[in-house]
């Protein structure tokens, strides 16, 4: 079955399933940064608006709109930024 997860007072919002390679959530970040912690290696695609992400060992921020994907490596810490609503795919392997 699916689980909803909730974030930052609701502004970050998923829901949690299973592909047939590995588990995923896909969910929409309102306006405003985040930062988030990594258990597992992330590779988040945007869906629809655009992301800005601080991602680690990293100084400077980059960006990624519909259709784009970034990697984060597992315990790892990552800002994102969004200035509208935006939705997501992210892929836990």
């Amino acid at each position: 079955m699916f689980k909803t997860n909730e974030y930052f007072g609701g502004n970050v919002k998923s829901i949690a399933f299973k592909t047939a390679q590995c588990p995923a959530t896909v969910g929409v970040i309102a306006p405003g940064e985040y930062e988030f912690g990594t258990a597992t290696v992330e590779i988040m695609t945007v869906i629809t608006g655009k992301l800005a992400a601080l991602l680690p060992d990293s100084t400077k921020w980059a960006d990624f709109g519909e259709g784009k994907s970034f990697t984060v490596p597992a315990n790892k810490k990552f800002k994102v930024k969004a200035d509208e609503d935006t939705s997501y795919l992210c892929l836990y392997k």
